[in-house]
C-alpha cells in the first residue's frame, strides 16, 4: 500500500507539474498531451486499486472526510482524462493533478476510523456512483469556470500574456463549461432523487432536512438557475463563471463542510 500510495501520487505530482509548465508556457494548444494523459491513465488505475484495497475487503465502507476526498478526487481525475482524449480540457489538469495527490497523501497519513462508516447496499451504492459523479463534472466545471474568469479578464485589460495564449478560443472555454456544467446538474438530480430512494429504505422517510440535504438542493437550485438564464438569456462570461463557483462553493459546504464539522471540529 505504501508503493501504490506513493507511486500513484508521484505520477499525480508529475503529470501536473507538466501540465502547469504547459499552462503558463503560453504554448498549451501546440504540445503533444499524450505522455500527460498516459502518466494520468496509470495514477488513476493505481488510485483505483487503492481505493478498492480500502473498501473491499470490509464489511462497512468508511466514508470519513479523508478516504471520501480521495474516492472524488479519484472520480475527478478519472473523468479529466477520459474527456481530454477527445477534448481541449487539458489545462484543468493543472489543478485537478495535483488535487488528486494531495487526496491520496491526505488519506495515506490521516486514515479515518470508524467515522462515516456505512453498510453497503445497493441504494447506496447507486447514490454513491451519481454523487461521486456529479463532483466529479462539477469540479471540472468550477475549475474551467475560474480559467474562464481569468481569461476574459485578460482580455478586458487588453493583457493576453501566457496563460491567455495557452487556453483555447474563449468561445469553446464557454462551450465546455455548459457541458460540464449540464452534465454536473444531471447528475446531481440523480442524487437528489437516489438519496431520497436510500433514505426511505434506511429510515422510511423520503427526505431528511439536515445542513447537507439543504445545501446541497440549495447548489441544485444554483445550477439549475445558471443553466436556464443561459439558454434562455444568454448568460455567458464572468457571469456563468460566478453562478457555477458559487453552486460549488455551496455543494461542497452541503457535503465536506458538514463532514469537517461533525469528525474534526466536534470530536
Amino acid at each position: 500500500m505504501q508503493i501504490l500510495n506513493a507511486t500513484a501520487a508521484l505520477l499525480y505530482i508529475v503529470a501536473g507539474g507538466l501540465l502547469i509548465r504547459q499552462l503558463f508556457s503560453g504554448k498549451s494548444g501546440t504540445t503533444n498531451k499524450l505522455p500527460v494523459l498516459i502518466l494520468s491513465a496509470v495514477a488513476v488505475i493505481l488510485h483505483a486499486i487503492i481505493l478498492y484495497l480500502d473498501l473491499a475487503p470490509h464489511p462497512e465502507w468508511s466514508l470519513g472526510l479523508t478516504n471520501a476526498f480521495s474516492i472524488v478526487a479519484f472520480a475527478v481525475a478519472a473523468a479529466f482524462t477520459v474527456i481530454a482524449i477527445t477534448r481541449p480540457i487539458e489545462n484543468l489538469g493543472a489543478v485537478v493533478m495535483p488535487t488528486a495527490a494531495a487526496a491520496i497523501i491526505a488519506a495515506w497519513f490521516w486514515p479515518v476510523g470508524s467515522e462515516g462508516s456505512v453498510e453497503p447496499s445497493r441504494p447506496l451504492t447507486a447514490h454513491l456512483i451519481v454523487s461521486i459523479l456529479a463532483y466529479a463534472f462539477l469540479s471540472l466545471a468550477v475549475v474551467q469556470a475560474l480559467l474562464l474568469s481569468a481569461q476574459e479578464r485578460r482580455l478586458r485589460q487588453r493583457d493576453p500574456g501566457r496563460l491567455l495564449n495557452a487556453l483555447p478560443p474563449i468561445q469553446t472555454m464557454e462551450g465546455l463549461l455548459f457541458v460540464l456544467t449540464g452534465i454536473g446538474f444531471a447528475l446531481l438530480t440523480l442524487t437528489l432523487v437516489s438519496g431520497a430512494i436510500y433514505t426511505k429504505s434506511l429510515l422510511g422517510v423520503t427526505l431528511t432536512f439536515n445542513h447537507h440535504t439543504v445545501l446541497s438542493i440549495l447548489a441544485w437550485l444554483i445550477f439549475g438557475i445558471l443553466l436556464i438564464g443561459h439558454f434562455r438569456f444568454g448568460w455567458r462570461g464572468r457571469h456563468a463563471a460566478h453562478w457555477t463557483i458559487g453552486g460549488f462553493i455551496v455543494l461542497v459546504l452541503g457535503y465536506f463542510g458538514t463532514k469537517y464539522v461533525v469528525e474534526v471540529l466536534l470530536l
